[in-house]
């Protein structure tokens, strides 16, 4: 495992240090276990997907929840009253925890279970105050409808 050096960054860029913890964080995830498998889905600019596989779990064994900028699923599996005898067991059907870490304004906005698939829609939401907005120089203060300058105001500019 390779740590990187961000000194460099530090001295020209503020605020970065959260990045630069978020990919040391990521090298250390890559030894852990990816049980059970996942994709992440660029749907379209602002929407995510995240689709994992969990056959053989109810809805009731699986919790889903948000704290900040971390997406945390878990599966408890109910311990059957019986247990059969198995000449071959491929389906696994042990706990698991993933955490993801979501970028800033990236809300979770839904999540089925569909044929052993948990599918958990993401979409990103940037606030109007995050926004572009074009400033006039030695102008009056810029209105803006729809993040586009009242007309008025372009013809000054």
């Amino acid at each position: 495992m390779r740590n990187f050096d961000f000194s460099p960054l530090y001295r020209s860029a503020i605020g970065f240090d959260r990045l630069a913890h978020l990919i040391n964080e990521a090298q250390r995830a890559e030894a852990t276990p990816s049980y059970p498998p996942y994709n992440i889905e660029l749907v379209n600019e602002d929407q995510y997907r995240i689709s994992m596989a969990v056959a053989g779990f109810d809805r009731s064994e699986i919790e889903i929840e948000t704290e900040r900028d971390v997406l945390k699923i878990v599966g408890r599996k109910a311990k059957p009253e019986t247990q059969g005898t198995f000449l071959h067991r491929g389906i696994a059907s042990r706990d698991f925890e993933h955490s993801f870490r979501l970028a800033d304004h990236v809300k979770v906005v839904g999540a089925r279970l569909d044929n052993g698939l948990l599918n958990i829609e993401l979409q990103r939401e940037i606030p109007e105050a995050h926004k572009p907005r074009r400033i006039l120089i030695d102008g009056e203060p810029l209105r803006t409808v729809n993040n586009v300058a009242a007309p008025d105001q372009l013809q000054a500019a």
